[in-house]
């Protein structure tokens, strides 16, 4: 097993950790419904599954 012959010192360490880090997520405006959603991904908007603009399954009529 290896061991570091001396210690990383906090700046150095810090140095390489500079590039993780969290990135707001992107949201889309669909054309349809005007519902803003995640790229790529089908989301439900008034009980309807919509995806692309389109609707996937509709919401069934109760009588």
């Amino acid at each position: 097993m290896a061991h570091p012959k001396r210690k990383i010192s906090k700046q150095r360490r810090d140095k390489r950790r500079t590039h993780y880090k969290c990135e707001a997520k992107t949201y889309m405006i669909c054309p349809t419904t005007g519902e803003a959603h995640l790229p790529h991904r089908a989301y439900w908007y008034e009980g309807n599954l919509y995806y692309k603009g389109k609707i996937v399954i509709e919401k069934e009529a109760v009588a």
